[in-house]
Parts: structure tokens; C-alpha cells; sequence
């Protein structure tokens, strides 16, 4: 073990997991499929170590392979930033970004990973607030990017970077969904998940009360896993526990939620574009839908991690 490890080595590794997929990460990395798969058996017997398990055409990183990712992340992340601390023209500053606090959990890890191992000199300032809110502070300068939902009803230019289903949802363990007025767990008037849902509920007969409002995603999400309320949730925002109501319980169907990319006037620096460029290349990295996923392992061609649409009826697995 006196050699030191690869870095163009561990960054093909990396490059797999990120994508699924030996092929695309060829195409990341710029490097024939065969070279990469190469790169891989050098690096597993530089280690001792196997860090991928096949099976037929199926593919799977191994405890071994997952114990060296965060090595490989760590040491990668640090010779970016040894090369940025000696380049002049590395970018430097604060960029400042908003997002509802359900995105922040679901997409906000993709995004941070991506843009601070590019940038790491560059400081991320978050705020998580409702998008009604982030599109008033975009106006008023306090922001300079927001990701958005309903970016029509909230009357903001936002570029639309991603499309995701919108669902009544209700505990798994209780039957509140039953009842015959339902008891409803939304976000604030100004909501339009809530405004979505309530409309859906007249036009179908549905009578209905609000028991919980706010605009926290946390405390709709805790109202319906206790079985005290039914919410209106994306995709993006269901958890293990839940499971989604459809026709055959009452429950009509809902129109897609859009999410979208508004940035302020005067943030059109390199660190802005870049950092808009990462939430793109993030949101488009995910599966078509966000919903909760399951390891599904292809090879060559199919990602490591796979995302089916959950229909009515159907439980939200952990992730």
C-alpha cells in the first residue's frame, strides 16, 4: 500500500455511483466504457477489495465500495479546493438561494454535493420558506435564486426545471380517510397544494374541514402520520408511513405541481449561472419522478437508483 490511490481512479468511481451507470460515467469522465471498467478492476486490486457485486446484468456497489465512497468524496472534494485556494480566477463569494423546507430535504443534499465540490470557495447562504415568500424576497433583492412550486399561481418568470405528481395522502396505520367529512392537514391560504386539493374536494362532493394550516411541510406531514388528517403532498414530500388515495377511496385525481429556477434581476454573476447550472444538473440527475425510490442495480445501461410513480394506493417505502 506505499503507492498513493488514483484520484482520476477514484473519481471514475464516483462518477458510477453518481450516474448508475458504467457507461454514463464514461461519458462523464470522458473515458471509453472499457477504460472505465478497467480503472475499476485496478482500483479493486490496488485495494483488495471487490467494489461492485453482479449479478446476470445487475450491478450493485458493495459495503466495501460504499465505505471507500466517502473517502473518495473527501479526498476529491479537498484537491479541488487545494487547486481552487491557487487559482486566481476561481470563483469566490456568497450566492444566496430559497427553497420550500420539503425541496430542501428532498433535492437539497444533490445539489449542495454537486455545487461545492465544483466551488468550494463560494458560500452558500439557504433559506427555507414557503414560495410565495421566496418569490417576494427574489423581487426585493434579499435572494438571488429560488426554487419555486406552482410557479404560475405565484405569478413569477421562473424557468420550469421539473414536473411532479400531487396526491391526497393518508397514514398507513389509521383510517381517517374514512371519514365522512375529511379532516384536512394543509399549507397557508395562499398554499396552492391547498387551494389544488380543495377544489379537487368540491368538485368531486367531498365535504371536508381544515384541522391543521401551515406553511411547514414538517407539520402537515406529522398531522397525517399521526392519522389525524389526510394532506396534500408531492411526490417529493411523501415518507415512509404514508400511502396515496385515489379514486376508488373518494379521492379525485390532482394536477401536476410545477418546480421552477427564478433568480434576481441583478444575479446574472458566474457564481449565480453556476450555481443555476448545478440545480438543473441535479433536478435532471434525479429519476423522471421524485418519489421515494428503491435500489434497483443495472449494468450498463440502467441507474443504480431507480424511482417508480406511486399510484393511488400504494406505500411510500423508505429511502
Amino acid at each position: 500500500m506505499a503507492n498513493p490511490i488514483d484520484l482520476d481512479q477514484l473519481r471514475t468511481f464516483v462518477a458510477i455511483v453518481d450516474t448508475g451507470s458504467f457507461t454514463r460515467a464514461a461519458e462523464d469522465v470522458f473515458k471509453t466504457q472499457s477504460a472505465v471498467s478497467m480503472q475499476m478492476r485496478r482500483l479493486e486490486e490496488r485495494l483488495g477489495v471487490k467494489l461492485f457485486e453482479r449479478s446476470g446484468r445487475a450491478i450493485e456497489i458493495t459495503d466495501e465500495g460504499t465505505r471507500l465512497l466517502n473517502y473518495a468524496r473527501r479526498m476529491l472534494s479537498l484537491s479541488q479546493e487545494t487547486l481552487s485556494a491557487f487559482d486566481e480566477n476561481a470563483m469566490q463569494g456568497l450566492v444566496r438561494i430559497g427553497l420550500p423546507d420539503d425541496y430542501a430535504e428532498r433535492f437539497l443534499p444533490e445539489i449542495l454535493a454537486r455545487f461545492s465540490r465544483s466551488n468550494p470557495l463560494v458560500e452558500l447562504s439557504i433559506a427555507c420558506e414557503p414560495s410565495t415568500n421566496l418569490a417576494d424576497a427574489i423581487n426585493k433583492g434579499r435572494l438571488d435564486v429560488a426554487l419555486v412550486a406552482d410557479c404560475a399561481g405565484n405569478g413569477v418568470l421562473a424557468e420550469i426545471v421539473r414536473h411532479e405528481p400531487l396526491h391526497f395522502v393518508t397514514s398507513t396505520s389509521h383510517d381517517v380517510h374514512q371519514e365522512e367529512v375529511v379532516p384536512l392537514a394543509l399549507g397557508r391560504l395562499d398554499c396552492a397544494w391547498r387551494t389544488n386539493g380543495i377544489k379537487a374536494l368540491e368538485e368531486a362532493g367531498r365535504r371536508y374541514k381544515v384541522l391543521f394550516s401551515s406553511w411547514s411541510a414538517q407539520i402537515v406531514t406529522s398531522a397525517v402520520l399521526a392519522g389525524l388528517a389526510v394532506g396534500v403532498l408531492p411526490e417529493c414530500a411523501l415518507r415512509p408511513g404514508m400511502r396515496v388515495l385515489g379514486e376508488a377511496e373518494g379521492y379525485p385525481r390532482l394536477t401536476d405541481n410545477e418546480i421552477g429556477i427564478i433568480r434576481a434581476k441583478n444575479a446574472d454573476g458566474p457564481v449565480v449561472t453556476a450555481l443555476v447550472e448545478h440545480i438543473r444538473a441535479s433536478l435532471a440527475n434525479l429519476a423522471p419522478v421524485p418519489a421515494p425510490s428503491v435500489h434497483v442495480t443495472r449494468f450498463p445501461e440502467t441507474r443504480v437508483l431507480r424511482s417508480q410513480r406511486l399510484k393511488p394506493g400504494m406505500v411510500a417505502p423508505g429511502w
